[in-house]
């Protein structure tokens, strides 16, 4: 509470009464206001809205960085691909492409899965 203007004490000087009084009444007026803006933010996070903001923020940043996790190996990042993929992702519903790209999605998916089982040699067993 020191470093706020106006509650600092005068080094090497005594205080009068009437200065600590000043003082303690602005610190009274900090603490009252530091309440009101508590309660006022308690108030603004409890709307159902701002609920679902934080919630969706929150699922975005753990999907984003299991991604990143992913492909850290390969020293690319989400950041580095999104404008690609939104690139991708606006042409493909402007040309109503999605279920044909779905389509493709996973049959690529497939043909990786297959790929990764045939070269650890998971295949053999079968």
């Amino acid at each position: 509470m020191d470093k706020i203007i106006g509650l600092e004490k005068t080094p090497g000087t005594e205080d009068s009464l009437a200065e600590r009084k000043a003082r303690l009444l602005r610190q009274g007026d900090f603490y009252r206001v530091g309440i009101a803006h508590a309660k006022a933010r308690i108030k603004h996070d409890a709307r159902p809205d701002v609920l679902f903001h934080s919630a969706l923020d929150h699922a975005t940043f753990a999907v984003r960085s299991r991604i990143d996790s992913v492909l850290h190996p390969t020293g690319i990042s989400v950041a580095s691909i999104m404008p690609y993929a939104a690139t991708i992702i606006g042409f493909i519903s402007r040309r109503r492409l999605v279920k044909p790209a779905l389509g493709v999605a996973a049959v690529l998916g497939g043909l990786a899965w297959y790929l990764q089982r045939r070269r650890t040699g998971q295949l053999q067993n079968l």
